[in-house]
């Protein structure tokens, strides 16, 4: 069951930082759209970006911490409370 657990809390981690790599995606389309003088800065060491170090460091960070939590509040949810809609009782 441990060994569910993790994976559980790795995947978790793993979706939230792909979901923020999106809102990277979506942030930089509209700063692209909207800034009239625009600074290209390295993008984790592999390529440019036109967000500031910052703001990339911040939204990767939050995936990260954000995967987490997620996983821990889902994993409560779904296997330890039981409530989910495979485990649905009747009202009848």
């Amino acid at each position: 069951m441990k060994a569910k657990y993790y994976l559980y809390r790795i995947l978790s981690v793993i979706l939230m930082v792909l979901l923020s790599y999106i809102i990277h995606a979506l942030a930089e389309i509209l700063w692209l759209k909207y800034a009239d003088d625009i600074i290209w800065y390295n993008h984790l060491g592999i390529g440019m970006c036109a967000l500031h170090p910052i703001f990339q460091y911040t939204i990767l960070i939050l995936g990260i911490i954000g995967g987490f939590f997620i996983g821990k509040v889902w994993w409560r949810i779904v296997y330890i409370e039981k409530r989910h809609w495979r485990f649905k009782k009747d009202k009848n």
